[in-house]
């Protein structure tokens, strides 16, 4: 065995290794950032104040009794509660701002107390329910029994034997009669995604085309360096069309996935992610100047956006200041964009801010492209 040779084939990669800083710093930066956003969002070292779950209250009867469990739910340290009358409250899970409303009816506490007493009717406590956030319910409903016997038992000393209301709960979509898919929401964020990996693949063709040698024969057409990016954008976005087509045909056909929506809203959405896509994908050729260099930035920037913007982990868990953050980021608008016009069933009304978010960042994104792109070799 020739071990000289392989010392030599040895230190060659390693030296080939070593002299692309970029890459060895992308290749050690993303794990450590990975890593560190997760371990921040599910706790950290555990003195990070945790995400809350957004409730309502709707207190219908206006009784002292349900006025004290509605100040307790607000102290839960894990719940971020308010109170709502039962139209606003169901608008708001409707539309994916509160997790669940809890509707305390009418009497609610006179009738727990009776059936404390020997009653037999059970007041029933509804619980309109984002159907997306399936293991609120059961941590609001432990905080809920605990509160409510504590209040209606107050003064008498005694505890019951049995929890003396019901819970019924509802899934609520912004339509009606829509039951929840769970792969419309794991397609949103994955599509969203991976449409956003392909802008590398755009971004780097580019700069090989420098490489290669064929970047001079294409400068000879009679096109400015702003027709040409426009017209690589319009490439991009055609195949990103392709690829986002398959992928929802193919959510469709197998996993039930359904835009229970505005169609034109959900064809918008398609349009306004692929545009975004495609002047992204120049944006970062312009600002990489080398294959090598637009790789590293794109894999390091495209992780971020997709971590922020919920595609991974779904929004709500994050803490209170990232979940702000994150709206500053168009793959957050893009998620929630498209799980507006599919499960959520929403009208053309919740696709329009998503769509002109992605709209206004691929036109920044193309003007950056055209101003810092090097037209000469």
């Amino acid at each position: 065995m020739n071990f000289l040779a392989i010392r030599a084939l040895i230190r060659n990669d390693l030296r080939i290794y070593g002299t692309d800083r970029r890459a060895m710093l992308i290749g050690i930066l993303v794990p450590i950032l990975i890593a560190a956003f997760f371990g921040y969002v599910f706790g950290g070292t555990g003195n990070a104040e945790p995400a809350k779950i957004p409730i309502a209250m709707v207190d219908e009867d206006q009784g002292a009794a349900s006025r004290a469990i509605v100040v307790d739910m607000a102290k839960a340290p894990f719940l971020n509660s308010q109170s709502l009358d039962r139209q606003e409250a169901e608008r708001q899970v409707r539309a994916g701002k509160l997790q669940i409303a809890v509707i305390l009816p009418k009497n609610f506490a006179a009738d727990a107390a009776q059936v404390m007493s020997g009653g037999q009717q059970k007041p029933n406590v509804e619980f309109l329910a984002d159907p997306s956030q399936p293991m609120s319910g059961r941590i609001i409903e432990g905080v809920l029994v605990r509160s409510a016997i504590e209040e209606i038992t107050r003064g008498e000393g005694r505890e019951p034997f049995t929890v003396p209301f019901s819970i019924s709960s509802t899934n609520v979509t912004s339509a009606r009669n829509v039951d929840y898919n769970a792969y419309a929401h794991s397609f949103a964020g994955m599509t969203t995604q991976f449409i956003l990996l392909a802008s590398i693949d755009a971004g780097i063709v580019l700069l090989l085309l420098r490489d290669r040698g064929i970047w001079q024969r294409m400068r000879t057409a009679p096109l400015s360096k702003a027709q040409f990016l426009v017209a690589r954008s319009c490439a991009t976005m055609l195949i990103s069309i392709f690829q986002f087509t398959l992928i929802y045909l193919i959510a469709i056909a197998i996993f039930g996935v359904r835009v229970e929506g505005s169609v034109i809203g959900f064809v918008g959405m398609a349009l306004a992610l692929c545009f975004m896509n495609s002047a992204f994908g120049l944006m970062l050729a312009s600002l990489g100047g080398s294959a090598a260099a637009t790789r590293g930035i794109a894999v390091l920037v495209t992780l971020l956006l997709v971590m922020i913007g919920g595609a991974w982990v779904p929004s709500f868990v994050f803490p209170k200041w990232l979940q702000k953050a994150s709206l500053a980021v168009p793959t957050r608008w893009a998620v929630d964009g498209l799980d507006a016009v599919t499960w959520r069933g929403q009208g053309l009304g919740g696709a329009l801010a998503p769509i002109a978010v992605l709209g206004a960042t691929a036109i920044i994104c193309l003007a950056i492209a055209i101003w810092r792109f090097r037209w000469e070799d």
